[in-house]
This record gives structure tokens, C-alpha cells and sequence, in this order.
């Protein structure tokens, strides 16, 4: 054998070698990563027994409106809890399963362990992993006293028999075992800590934001895997398949909720408006819902933890990159004059509105927001804030889509984008058309 040939032998086993260390490699990664993705908290014991007290069952009720469970557990015309509610995400379409103690069907079968697992870990009665469109990720931090409060409800409300409806993921987001590699990556199972720095009202505000509220799961933006970015929470985006933008919570200016004040905050979160602005698309359901539904303490308690958050370095950097589209200037023209024809009688002369029947558009979080769409779909679509206790008759605003040309919708929100000190992107007429034919 000539001494290249001996070389190109040994060449090839070096090689093979080394191929067979990679696929080891890489299968000890594979089994590690799924491992890490399905290994469960240790289990936390009931703290109750009883789970037909009245008292315990009365507190789940309220913890339910809380977390909003009815939203996502209950198709439209359908009844409560029973499951079928649509939620459309980039991956294809999830269905809100039935939570009702119905024992073939629902939950019925599950006990408080399971429950809380299903919270805490993300895990079904059966073992099998949940998509994390259940809000698992900020549920995590829920509270065993307070999961078996709901769990006492749950039991306690009629039992309905609805099969579940099919989830229709595409491949390979409809493979389960898939999502052990998602949970390794995004999701560790937490527990909320009171601060010992800070008062009583201000960890009860940072319990529910983090937890049963899950704001992070709308105000927080997502990476092409679906997962909230950790490094941006709360820092605002746009809600995925829902064609709506989710502002910042953080402390930025204007950006953000560094010029509220509590109060203000307080009032949007119990009755969908304020002085700074009102609640739209989800955000109305959301209120209407749930929020209004919260003890005027919770309320105060949620705008004071909001009022301590940070400012956001993503929305920041967000608010400075937005790009001013070129030619701009030339439809403030036309933009103002349809501001003068059509909104100027409602919505002031300055943008700064008449509370409570109609919102102020200066220093606006949804018109500002680096993604105009809030403020094209309103103006398409019109809409009315939520009807709640402390709003019982909301003013609504008509929609403009049948009078209103694309080119003439991209003017009048850039002008009302640009005035007033407001200062954001214009809008051009494709990115109203986008709008326009998804409804």
C-alpha cells in the first residue's frame, strides 16, 4: 500500500470517527433537550380537602374572571367553559378546550393535582404537553391556594358533554413531542415571590400581572417560534393572527405608560376609558370580561406595579428605527382636511377629545404605537369601548370604510400620527388595503 493511500485510509476513519461523535453528539442533545422540556416541578400539596366550600368556590369564581378563562373556554353562542372558542396563530388554528366538570368530555375526572399540573407545568391529566396558547408560561406562577380556589369553581358550574374540538396545527407544530423542545428552550416552571422591599399592594399587582392576568402573553412581542421575548417583556406588539398591536406597559415616553398616572390606568383597566385613551379590539373584551370584574384594590394594585416597571430598551430603540416614510409631508394636507370634515367635531381641533365620550388622539399609545394598524382599523372599522359597570353607555365611532379610499385613510391617520406632538411612521395606502381585505 503506497503512502497515500495509507493517508487517504486513515483520512476516512478520522472522518467517520467524527461523524459518529456528531450523531452521538447529537442524539444526547436530543434526548437531553426533550427531557429538559417535559420534566415536571415538584408537586406542591393541596391546600384543601374540601373543595364544596362555598367560600373556596366564591373566590375561584372571582380568580376566574381574573384570568379571563371564559374568553378561550367558550365558543361564541356556545355555553360557558364548554371548549370551541377558535384561537388563531401563525402555526394554524387552536381550539379552547371544555373545562367542565363533565366527566367524559370536560374535566370531570381530573382531580386538584391534575389542575394544578395542567397550570404549573402545562401538562394534561393524561401527561400530554398543552400548547402554550394556554397561557401556562404566566399561569406557572399562579399560586397553589389559588389554583385549587379555581379548581373548587370549575367543579361547581354545570357540566356540559362537548367533544373537543381538533386542533389544526400544520406539520410539524401538530407533532406534540415537538413542543419538549419549545419548553426546553422558553418554559421553566416558576412560582411568584413577594418582594420583602416592596408593600403589600405592589406584589398583590405584580402577582396578577405576571400571573393570572398574563399580560406578557399580548404586551409582550414574540419570536418567529411563537414564544415572548424575554428580553423585551411588556415592551408592546402585535398580537399574532389578530391584527392588533398591544402597547408598551412599560415606563418609556410617550411610548409607554410613563405619563400616566395610576389613576388613569386604573380607570381604563375597570372601565375601558380614561383621560388617555380607551380600550379597543381585544383589549375590550378583554375589560369587558374580565377586568371590570376586579375588586377596586386589584385594579389600584395592578396600575401601581405597572407604574414601577422600567423603561423598555426594546421600545425604545423600537420608537427611534421607525421608519418616515418619504412623500409623508405631502399628504398632511389631505390628511387634515379629512380630520377637519370628518373627526374634528368628536375628537377636538388639538386631538385632545372630549372624556369620556370620545378619546383624546394626542399623546395616544395606539396611535403612536410603530405599528399603525389600531389606528387604521379603527378608522375602517370603527368600534365602541366595552360597555362595563362604570361605563354602562359607551359612545361608539362609525366606521368610514365604506366612505373613505385607501389613499384617504393612510392621510388622515398620518396626520393624526404627526400633529399635536405626536410623532410617529406614516401610513401608506397598501398598508390600509392589508386591513382592509382581511375583514
Amino acid at each position: 500500500m503506497t503512502a497515500s493511500r495509507m493517508s487517504r485510509s486513515g483520512a476516512g476513519r478520522w472522518v467517520r470517527r467524527g461523524a459518529s461523535i456528531v450523531l452521538v453528539l447529537l442524539l444526547l442533545l436530543l434526548v437531553a433537550g426533550y427531557w429538559l422540556g417535559t420534566d415536571d416541578d415538584e408537586l406542591v400539596p393541596a391546600t384543601t380537602s374540601d373543595f364544596s366550600d362555598p367560600t373556596l368556590i366564591q373566590r375561584g369564581a372571582y380568580l376566574a374572571l381574573a384570568g379571563n378563562c371564559l374568553t378561550c373556554h367558550t365558543a361564541r353562542g356556545g355555553q360557558d367553559y364548554a371548549g370551541g372558542r377558535a384561537v388563531p396563530t401563525p402555526f394554524g388554528t387552536l381550539y379552547g378546550s371544555n373545562i367542565t366538570p363533565d366527566e367524559a368530555t370536560g374535566i370531570g375526572s381530573w382531580t386538584s393535582d391534575d389542575f394544578w399540573r395542567a397550570l404549573h407545568n402545562g401538562k394534561s391529566k393524561n401527561g400530554d404537553l398543552l400548547y402554550p396558547a394556554f397561557p401556562y408560561p404566566n399561569y406557572t406562577n399562579v399560586t397553589r391556594a389559588d389554583a385549587d380556589a379555581l379548581y373548587a369553581y370549575l367543579r361547581s358550574i354545570p357540566p356540559v358533554s362537548r367533544e373537543n374540538t381538533p386542533n389544526t396545527l400544520r406539520f410539524p407544530y401538530n407533532q406534540r413531542f415537538s413542543l419538549a423542545y419549545w419548553r426546553a428552550l422558553y418554559f421553566r416552571p416558576g412560582v411568584h415571590r413577594d418582594d420583602p422591599g416592596q408593600d403589600a399592594a405592589l406584589n398583590r399587582g405584580a402577582y396578577l400581572v405576571n400571573g393570572l392576568t398574563h399580560c406578557a402573553a399580548c404586551h409582550t412581542p414574540r419570536n418567529g417560534l411563537g414564544a415572548t421575548r424575554s428580553n423585551a417583556t411588556l415592551a408592546g406588539g402585535t398580537i399574532p393572527m389578530l391584527d392588533w398591536y398591544a402597547p408598551p406597559l412599560s415606563s418609556n415616553r410617550p411610548h409607554g405608560l410613563g405619563d400616566w398616572t395610576p389613576e388613569q390606568i386604573a380607570s381604563l383597566l375597570k372601565t375601558g376609558i380614561s383621560e388617555r385613551g380607551t380600550a379597543s379590539g381585544p383589549m375590550a373584551e378583554v375589560v369587558f370580561q374580565s377586568l371590570q370584574y376586579l375588586s377596586d384594590e386589584d385594579v389600584g394594585a395592578i396600575a401601581s406595579y405597572l407604574k414601577t416597571l422600567p423603561e423598555s430598551p426594546e421600545q425604545a430603540v423600537a420608537a427611534s428605527q421607525a421608519e418616515r416614510m418619504q412623500g409623508a409631508a405631502g399628504m398632511l394636507g389631505q390628511g387634515q382636511n379629512i380630520y377637519e370634515a370628518q373627526c374634528i367635531d368628536c375628537h377636538g381641533a388639538k386631538g385632545e377629545g372630549r372624556h369620556p365620550a370620545y378619546p383624546r388622539l394626542a399623546g395616544n399609545l395606539s396611535v403612536m404605537s410603530p405599528d399603525a394598524v389600531n389606528a387604521i382599523q379603527a378608522v375602517l372599522n370603527g368600534g365602541f369601548p366595552p360597555g362595563t359597570a362604570g361605563n354602562p353607555q359607551p359612545y361608539g365611532m362609525p366606521p368610514f370604510r365604506q366612505t373613505l379610499s385607501d389613499s384617504d385613510v393612510a392621510a388622515v391617520v398620518t396626520f393624526i400620527r404627526a400633529s399635536w406632538g405626536n410623532d410617529a411612521a406614516a401610513v401608506s395606502p397598501a398598508d390600509v388595503r392589508r386591513y382592509r381585505t382581511i375583514r
